[in-house]
């Protein structure tokens, strides 16, 4: 390749080369501009024990998207009564679920093998240009580690990807709120564009459509209602114009045309509520309790809010929401687990992944 030199000490040198163009001879190698791409998930513990719940608790219930009172108000509540109790409850249901072999919770494990499957395809069809790799909004591994980890490979650019197919200001929100706040600290910042709420991808759509299909096939019974539960939230982030209820409600219909269900077949509930006011409803421990009084014995239920399974489905359904129903008198309890690794899964995060990062790569 070409070289063109200017003097004696510099030279102008073609991009790749790993030099800026008429640098001093001797300056520092810098890496060819890539794209990193960053799936991002909630967060987990690094271990079940009770300074790790605290640490990890502590850092998720400060975060004022997720609880937004007023400090002087939440924080002596929070270190002097529920991070005093709380670690030992949390403690126990990461137990329950705890991947024991890798000695991880099943959320980091489940991104993982995301990542390393969006990498596969992402690179395959863009060679070396492109970094995949994925972080946490709350623990490890953390959004400032990951992002300063793609620069230092030469990421100029990096496209961030909030695994949260409704957006919400506690979910989406916030893990963009903190790869502004690594922006603010670096002296050269990459561009950066953000993924936006993607409940209506037709391609996410056909996965969960088709895990249903799946689950349905394989149950013992049919289930008689499909129970679409999503994360909760507060009843005032809606009046107040957070999209994320309407985007649940939106979700839980386009599935419903996509599985040419019936209205009495289906239905959007809410659950993990926390604290004393009013969140959006039904909740979902109650409305499958009640189903069963009604004499709906066979049931399904779907978390189309998690894009990999964790402890709110894992725990949270799979056990207190399932043995809710089971004692209001149900018989068949049918978890359709989130769509984790899934290949139709991954393929939709390529699909969504190369619509964003058009004129990148």
């Amino acid at each position: 390749m070409a070289v063109f030199k200017h003097s004696s000490d510099s030279a102008l040198v073609a991009p790749g080369e790993g030099r800026l163009g008429h640098a001093p001879r001797g300056h520092p190698a810098l890496p060819e501009g890539k794209v990193g791409v960053v799936l991002a998930n909630l967060g987990t513990p690094d271990a079940t024990d009770y300074w790790s719940m605290r640490r990890y608790l502590g850092e998720f219930l400060s975060d004022r998207r997720v609880v937004d009172y007023p400090r002087w108000l939440w924080q002596p509540l929070l270190q002097l009564v529920i991070l005093i109790r709380r670690p030992f409850v949390s403690g126990k249901a990461y137990r329950s679920i705890w991947n024991q072999g890798l000695d991880e919770s099943p959320l980091l494990t489940i991104t993982r093998e995301q990542t390393a499957k969006l990498a596969t395809r992402l690179e395959s069809a863009f060679g070396d240009r492109v970094e995949v790799d994925f972080c946490m909004r709350y623990g490890n591994p953390s959004t400032d580690s990951v992002l300063r980890r793609l620069q230092a490979r030469g990421c100029e650019r990096i496209l961030f990807f909030p695994l949260y197919p409704q957006y919400g200001s506690p979910t989406t929100a916030t893990a963009c709120d903190q790869v502004f706040r690594t922006l603010m600290t670096l002296k050269w910042q990459p561009s950066v564009r953000t993924v936006p709420a993607y409940y209506r991808h037709p391609d996410y759509l056909e996965a969960l459509a088709g895990s249903v299909r799946e689950a349905y096939e394989a149950a013992q019974t049919a289930p008689e209602v499909l129970v679409a539960s999503y994360h909760g939230v507060p009843k005032r982030y809606l009046d107040a114009g957070d999209p994320y209820y309407c985007h649940c409600r939106q979700t839980t219909r386009l599935l419903q045309e996509a599985l040419g269900m019936s209205d009495e077949a289906i239905e959007t509930t809410f659950q993990s509520k926390f604290g004393p006011e009013e969140w959006v409803g039904p909740a979902t421990v109650e409305r499958v309790a009640a189903l069963a009084r009604e004499g709906r014995r066979h049931i399904a239920v779907i978390s189309p809010a998690f894009a990999a399974d964790c402890v709110e489905t894992l725990e949270e359904i799979q056990q207190e929401i399932r043995d809710a129903f089971l004692a209001a008198g149900g018989e068949t309890f049918t978890y359709v687990p989130c769509l984790n690794a899934r290949d139709d899964h991954v393929a939709a995060l390529e699909a969504i992944a190369r619509q964003e990062l058009a004129g990148w790569l």
